[in-house]
């Protein structure tokens, strides 16, 4: 039941940490307005590449080496201090060029100088550590007090279109309060050790094996966004991320299996038990598959309505975008066991690596013809394709230690359950008046409708959920 406590933890916490804002958006949609909105959103894309730098491969490495040496405390004290170190150096060298790269961009100076005290913030996180360890609770209650209080704070201080500066100061020092919240506990879970004896350098060519795949998957998380913002205007900026708001809400749902399994397939596989660790991987599979699969469906079947009902006048350009992006549940839920489940903790890192490269690539190449045919769109459809490519990679990466038959073996049955449910769905939200209620109960039917049909089908998925309701997971 730990695997599931933890997931359901994670779950809580990442839920939340999109749900704050997305609550939060309703409202700074209309009083920030499409332009202050694409202002931040722009400025934070270009601040990610100075915090993807900070970072260094640092959360999936440290939270793989955690898990290795758990049981020793002091390996596992020497090992945190040591990667800790490296993530301090490398935070001052980012924000050293990021004082340089000011010296030279002169655009919305104000924004980008409010925008790096999320570069300080990520000195600090070491939530890493604790998914290590498998001690989810810790980082999620923490953490999700100070989430509570940065949206009382953004009700209470966002007033304006020119609040755009204090908007960005809040949403980034509730970033950095939480994550000095998880210092205190250090004291308890570490033992003491002496400084001399550390050797953190050792770290570096592993993290930077693991930091090239970070630089990859960023290209097509922020790339998008910044050349959105250059190439058509910041408002298109905006849109793109109230849209990925709104898709990754959805996607946390899924992809917090890849937190939560990590340190426990690596465990596993400090121990020699590859038969155990392909158990996993299979259920884990089949897991995301069942919920992502109408995630994706549900979600493309109400976009259109729910982007300008939610955010207000004049973003209704979210809702065709929205409806495009849901494919990527689906694809990156799979890249996601597949890389981060499986890839990962067997050493797997190479494969891993040119997984998402390549999809940076094709997302590289496909931006500028897609975003200037399509605009905002296009950007969508470039996000779409790239995605799939990492995970066709994989599954190629993968073809000889899995068997795809039982990978895939009940993927039909939840595609075609969530199909019936997309066609009912869809129809209730194009058809019926269009209100919040209308939209509640269209989601209800939706449920009650996939739920019905995997019975009708008897997918494994219903045995695997009566495990855990018995405890025996």
């Amino acid at each position: 039941m730990k695997v599931i406590k933890n997931y359901l933890y994670n779950v809580g916490y990442q839920v939340l940490a999109i749900i704050v804002p997305l609550i939060t958006s309703a409202y700074v949609s209309r009083v920030l307005r499409p332009e202050g909105v694409g202002a931040n959103s722009f400025t934070n894309s270009i601040m990610q590449y100075f915090i993807l730098f900070a970072n260094m491969g640092i959360g999936y490495y440290g939270n793989r080496q955690i898990a290795y040496v758990r049981e020793n405390k002091d390996q596992m004290s020497k090992t945190f201090w040591e990667i800790q170190i490296v993530k301090t150096i490398m935070t001052l060298y980012a924000f050293v060029a990021f004082e340089i790269f000011m010296i030279f961009y002169t655009r919305q100076p104000e924004y980008m100088w409010a925008q790096s005290l999320n570069l300080i913030a990520i000195a600090f996180d070491i939530s890493w550590f604790y998914e290590g360890i498998e001690d989810f609770k810790v980082t999620v209650l923490k953490n999700s007090l100070v989430k509570v209080l940065s949206m009382i704070a953004i009700f209470i201080f966002i007033k304006g279109p020119n609040d755009v500066t204090l908007y960005i100061i809040v949403l980034a020092l509730s970033t950095l309060i939480g994550n000095l919240t998880l210092w205190p506990n250090i004291r308890r879970d570490l033992n003491k050790i002496s400084f001399k004896f550390l050797n953190p350098w050792q770290h570096f060519l592993p993290m930077a094996e693991l930091f090239i795949p970070q630089i990859a998957t960023q290209v097509y998380v922020q790339l998008n966004k910044t050349m959105l913002g250059v190439m058509v205007n910041e408002t298109a900026s905006g849109y793109y991320q109230y849209s990925d708001n709104l898709v990754k809400l959805i996607l946390a749902l899924v992809t917090a299996t890849g937190t939560v399994m990590l340190p426990h397939v690596a465990n596993a596989v400090s121990h020699g038990d590859m038969h155990k660790v392909n158990k996993m991987l299979y259920k884990s599979f089949d897991f995301v598959s069942a919920i992502s699969f109408p995630m994706m469906f549900g979600l493309a079947a109400i976009s259109l309505n729910l982007a300008p009902k939610y955010y207000g006048p004049g973003y209704g350009p979210v809702g065709p975008a929205m409806m495009i992006e849901s494919i990527v549940i689906l694809i990156i839920a799979w890249s996601n066991v597949l890389g981060v489940q499986y890839l990962l903790p067997i050493h797997k890192q190479k494969e891993f690596t040119w997984s998402v490269t390549l999809g940076a690539i094709i997302n590289l190449i496909l931006n500028v013809p897609l975003i200037n045919l399509w605009g905002l769109d296009g950007a969508m459809w470039s996000t779409v394709l790239s995605e799939i490519s990492v995970t066709l990679y994989q599954l190629w990466a993968v073809r000889k230690l899995l068997n795809f038959k039982k990978l895939f073996a009940d993927s039909w049955k939840y595609l075609i359950a969530s199909i019936g449910m997309f066609v009912v769905v869809f129809f209730m939200n194009s058809f019926l008046k269009s209100t919040w209620i209308m939209l509640g109960i269209s989601i209800v039917v939706g449920v009650v409708v996939y739920g019905v049909l995997l019975i009708v089908f008897q997918s494994k998925i219903l045995k695997s959920i009566n495990e855990i309701v018995k405890n025996k997971f």
